[in-house]
């Protein structure tokens, strides 16, 4: 996918656009994707200075961010919908995602009810997992 099919299924804009790429999708299956963090991102003015540290709730929300590219690209019907976060389970931080880090995100369809998206997450750094969780993604009109 390029930048501006992202555009087209996000409405997230900078800085809070955190998906750079899509790499493969699998519909109905999983989807993986990518953000390069780099260090002149806003929340590393504050995150800390001297020491930038990609914070854990904006891996999530990156993640969260592929999880939509995945449900509107698996279903066109919800396209025009906004997918919005319902949940997050089984939190698991394993090592920090530093500027200049490429993370790597891969989400896996464990289960759809109705409006409920329930999808596995792993975002990594050169193949060291550094974040996994269970996300939970509700369709709204």
């Amino acid at each position: 996918m390029t930048h501006q099919d992202i555009l087209k299924l996000l409405p997230h804009r900078y800085p809070f656009l955190l998906v750079d790429g899509v790499t493969e999708i699998e519909l109905g299956e999983y989807i993986r994707g990518y953000k390069n963090i780099s260090f002149n991102e806003p929340q590393f003015h504050g995150h800390f200075p001297g020491n930038p540290i990609m914070p854990g709730v904006l891996i999530l929300e990156a993640m969260a961010q592929l999880g939509i590219i995945f449900a509107k690209k698996t279903e066109p019907a919800i396209e025009e919908k906004l997918v919005v976060f319902a949940g997050i389970d089984g939190v698991r931080f394993r090592s920090p995602v530093l500027p200049g880090h490429r993370m790597d995100m891969e989400l896996k369809l464990i289960k759809k009810k109705r409006n409920i998206w329930k999808m596995g997450a792993v975002a990594s750094v050169d193949g060291k997992t550094a974040v996994e969780a269970v996300l939970l993604a509700a369709i709204q009109d």
